[in-house]
């Protein structure tokens, strides 16, 4: 089961799904550009060649801290798969994306003040069972989901691929992209555990 009040089980060598969305469930991508922005993000902080910024410092890098193993980006809300290798790193990741983002949406739109709703919301997976239904959860979000855009899906398929994106340890625990395929596709029979990790969600706001 995933543990509700995650910030008390910030472990090393652990599975994490993390969510947060826009204060008063506004929308925090208005535009494709906004979405790209955040896939840039995830390049800057999770590529393993570090980028720098226009003053030749580096930004930081978490490629060898932070798995990044499926995401959703959706208009009032992002889900991410992470495993996070030692005791803190998920906070550190957390902490440079979500404030680069914010500044960024923030400059572009002309507004101040805090862009989420709060601080992003984590849940500790324990077993591969979850893991499995929590790729799957991430990836059914949109109602289009074959065919959208902003998730994780086509890397799982092996239909494009980054450095930043490591879906190799939730696909391990399938025979093959096809097999992971057809059980995204059978989430009716798993309806019962949607709704369980819909409650967990819930239980974590």
């Amino acid at each position: 089961m995933p543990s509700r009040n995650v910030i008390k089980d910030d472990l090393p060598e652990s599975y994490y799904h993390v969510y947060f969305r826009g204060g008063n469930r506004s929308r925090i991508f208005r535009e494709p550009a906004d979405y790209e922005r955040l896939l840039q993000l995830f390049s800057r902080y999770l590529s393993l060649k570090e980028e720098k910024n226009s003053a030749g410092v580096s930004f930081p890098n978490y490629s060898n801290k932070i798995e990044l193993l499926s995401f959703c980006l959706m208009p009032n809300h992002v889900h991410l798969l992470l495993y996070q290798h030692n005791q803190g790193d998920m906070t550190e990741l957390m902490r440079s994306l979500l404030t680069s983002y914010s500044m960024y949406f923030n400059k572009k739109y002309k507004r101040s003040g805090p862009l989420f709703e709060s601080r992003y919301k984590a849940s500790h997976i324990s077993n591969d069972a979850y893991l499995q239904h929590i790729s799957r959860y991430i990836h059914l979000n949109p109602k289009q989901w074959r065919d959208y855009e902003y998730s994780s899906l086509p890397y799982y398929l092996h239909q494009i691929s980054d450095e930043w994106i490591v879906p190799k340890r939730i696909l391990e625990l399938f025979e093959s992209p096809a097999e992971y395929l057809q059980f995204v596709e059978d989430y009716e029979d798993a309806k019962e555990m949607m709704d369980i990790l819909k409650l967990e969600l819930a239980a974590t706001n």
